[in-house]
């Protein structure tokens, strides 16, 4: 491999993630201008916070491959695996959900799941970076066939619609 490749979370997901927040962030200062109970002000505080952590996480976090080692960079860190050192390249597969499991020996690990978009080249890539023998027979046969996992990004944007639908109803009251 002879360039970098940046992989990213997939933007299906991202942007109403971004959107949510920004709608959940909306309703509150609605409330929060409209005089409403302060338990419904406190309920959309404690809603904004895990919602902009996830949105924050999502947005930032990517992988970086390149010829001699791949590197998962996550909010205020990065892990950094040598493909020399990788003793096994195994995946675990639950309904649509895949966790690729990079170990070079017993304490160094990192686990990359297909919410990365461009997953099908991301694993290949993997597959032809690490030495030969650490790759599963699970793992190639899964390359053949790579699940998408289209429910989060289904459900991110059903969470939005329900959000604009609510802002709307706080408006009408």
């Amino acid at each position: 491999m002879e360039q970098q490749k940046t992989f990213v979370i997939r933007r299906s997901f991202v942007v109403p993630m971004g959107l949510l927040v920004a709608l959940t962030l909306a309703l509150l200062v609605v409330c929060l201008l409209q005089g409403q109970p302060l338990a419904k002000v406190i309920i959309l505080a404690g809603l904004i916070t895990p919602l902009a952590i996830l949105f924050v996480e999502s947005a930032f976090r990517r992988v970086v491959i390149d010829a001699t080692e791949v590197t998962a960079f996550r909010p205020f860190r990065q892990r950094r695996m040598r493909f020399a050192d990788v003793t096994s390249l195994e995946t675990v597969r639950v309904r649509s959900r895949v966790f690729m499991t990079l170990a070079a020996g017993d304490d160094d690990f990192l686990i990359i799941s297909n919410s990365y978009g461009d997953f099908a080249v991301l694993l290949d890539s993997l597959i032809e970076s690490v030495p030969a023998g650490a790759v599963t027979d699970e793992t190639r046969q899964l390359a053949k066939q790579p699940p998408v996992r289209q429910a989060d990004v289904f459900t991110a944007w059903f969470a939005v619609v329900a959000m604009a639908y609510v802002l709307l109803a706080q408006f009408s009251s």
